[in-house]
């Protein structure tokens, strides 16, 4: 899979969070992808203070991405 692609799989990924990320009023940003293997990403609005958003990461974002893209090792929330 080529750089390119794993953007786009990545923002599918993100695609199929952020309505659920929107209807709680947050989003979330695609940030940056080193070596083609680890993600970092930004949570925005109300998911910035959510004492959830570690799980929303964990079981929700992580697990998504992972799910198009199976070579990505981490998944990282940059404040």
């Amino acid at each position: 899979m080529t750089t390119e692609e794993i953007k786009e799989n990545i923002e599918k990924a993100l695609g199929e969070i952020r309505p659920f990320l929107n209807s709680d009023g947050g989003d979330i940003s695609l940030i940056e992808i080193i070596d083609d293997k680890h993600v970092k990403v930004r949570l925005e609005g109300a998911c910035t203070s959510c004492n959830l958003s570690v799980s929303t990461m964990k079981a929700g974002v992580e697990t998504t991405i992972k799910k198009y893209v199976p070579q990505i090792e981490t998944v990282e929330n940059v404040e």
